[in-house]
């Protein structure tokens, strides 16, 4: 059998971003065209894509406006699209939030919405509630970001400091009829956890996230206190009439692209193991842990025989100390080189499907045995970048970084330890 360790982890990571393209994905979902008018409306990474293929496969008149990542816009001829930064909030996020909220409003019940959302749509949509500001979100994000706390605890804030977010978008579209296609990228694909979930209802509360607050020290200005405390910030909740109108349907997740990655490493000869689509934790520490079981398959043949690939999803989270540059995937990788320490025959693979690992335009790396030896051989003590946050600088100076420009869409991180 012969295997190229590098090829097959970049054919498996290119067939995990395939599986969630818009062209593949929207055209089963499209709902039947209502005796009013169609309003499409949207946020996040893949949005644009989305809107683009939706309008080449609609039937009849529709109008709208959806919301993207700087960089990420594709051209539409009815759909306006616009674009704001990405994690952190700005300006153009802000009016996009306006502008959207403004388009389904004083619609009627003969009117259908077509809401698309995928990861990203949370920063992209930042319409801060009363007695907060755009800086206060702002500053809350990058706390948020920096904490540790998981996507679900840092979408739970944001849905109660938000007018837009937390069904409230849903509820400004009523009675309108709402149809949700959204691309996951969340551990557990809960609607109310992809982009904030500003049309589904939300269970959470103003006590909920002031506790997530308390957990991570997160410093909160006076306005947004006042807002979680007053319970003035209370999202919509699962059961309020102007969500009954609303329809949602999972277009992509992290389990089909983990599936596709599968079905190459099978093909390929490669035992595929799938450990899961929602892993969380401290990316370091999930990395000492994927290493370990590696190193386990090549002593022992436990709990599966090489060649095989261990696969794995989710959104693990990074406690920023050091001042380097990195983001979560390229955090694993570095923990999983050094836990390996030069092993034979393991290689892996860690990247963000969306082609953004942290605040860099890098998707994330690729590892192999000769990993720290060829550190060692540039003067980077493997463990001083783990330490500093900097996987980014140590696998670019390897040459190992994969660039692959905006995917277009999100179904979030993917990871794939190959063992030959």
């Amino acid at each position: 059998m012969n295997i190229e360790p590098r090829k097959l982890l970049e054919d498996m990571f290119t067939a995990a971003v395939g599986a969630a393209q818009a062209e593949r994905c929207i055209p089963p979902f499209l709902p039947a065209a209502p005796k009013g008018r169609t309003i499409v409306i949207g946020a996040g990474k893949a949005s644009a894509e989305m809107a683009r293929v939706l309008e080449a496969n609609w039937q009849g008149p529709l109008e709208g406006v959806v919301v993207t990542r700087y960089g990420h816009a594709v051209p539409c001829q009815h759909i306006t699209i616009l674009e704001a930064a990405h994690p952190v909030p700005d300006d153009a996020g802000l009016k996009a939030s306006n502008t959207i909220l403004k388009t389904v409003s004083n619609l009627t019940e003969d009117d259908l919405v077509i809401c698309l959302i995928s990861g990203g749509g949370s920063a992209l949509m930042p319409l801060p509630g009363e007695g907060v500001t755009l800086e206060d979100k702002q500053n809350i994000n990058r706390a948020l970001l920096k904490s540790g706390a998981n996507i679900t605890e840092m979408n739970c804030v944001r849905r109660h400091l938000s007018n837009i977010k937390g069904g409230r978008l849903a509820a400004a579209a009523y009675p309108a009829k709402v149809v949700n296609l959204l691309i996951s990228d969340v551990p557990g694909d809960d609607p109310i956890d992809i982009a904030s979930g500003p049309t589904v209802g939300d269970a959470t509360t103003c006590a909920d996230a002031l506790e997530i607050i308390r957990r991570y020290q997160i410093d909160l200005p006076e306005g947004a206190r006042r807002l979680l405390e007053s319970g003035e910030g209370e999202t919509v909740k699962p059961d309020d009439q102007r969500v009954s109108t609303v329809t949602t349907h999972l277009i992509a997740t992290p389990q089909l692209a983990l599936l596709a990655a599968a079905e190459v490493a099978e093909k390929a000869g490669v035992t595929p193991v799938l450990l899961g689509d929602s892993i969380e934790g401290e990316a370091k520490d999930v990395g000492k842990v994927m290493a370990g079981i590696a190193l386990s398959v090549k002593a022992h043949g436990q709990p599966v025989k090489a060649p095989c690939v261990l696969l794995s999803g989710g959104e693990t989270t990074v406690t920023v100390k050091g001042d380097g540059r990195g983001g979560r995937n390229v955090e694993f990788l570095l923990s999983v080189a050094v836990a390996l320490d030069g092993a034979a025959d393991i290689y892996g693979v860690a990247g963000d499907t969306d082609g953004v690992d942290g605040l860099e335009d890098i998707a994330g790396a690729i590892i192999t045995p000769d990993t720290i030896e060829r550190a060692w051989q540039k003067k980077m003590p493997p463990r001083d970048s783990l330490d500093n946050n900097d996987g980014h600088s140590f696998f670019e100076a390897l040459g190992d970084s994969i660039v692959t420009g905006p995917t277009l869409t999100n179904v979030n991180d993917f990871r794939a330890l190959l063992i030959v």
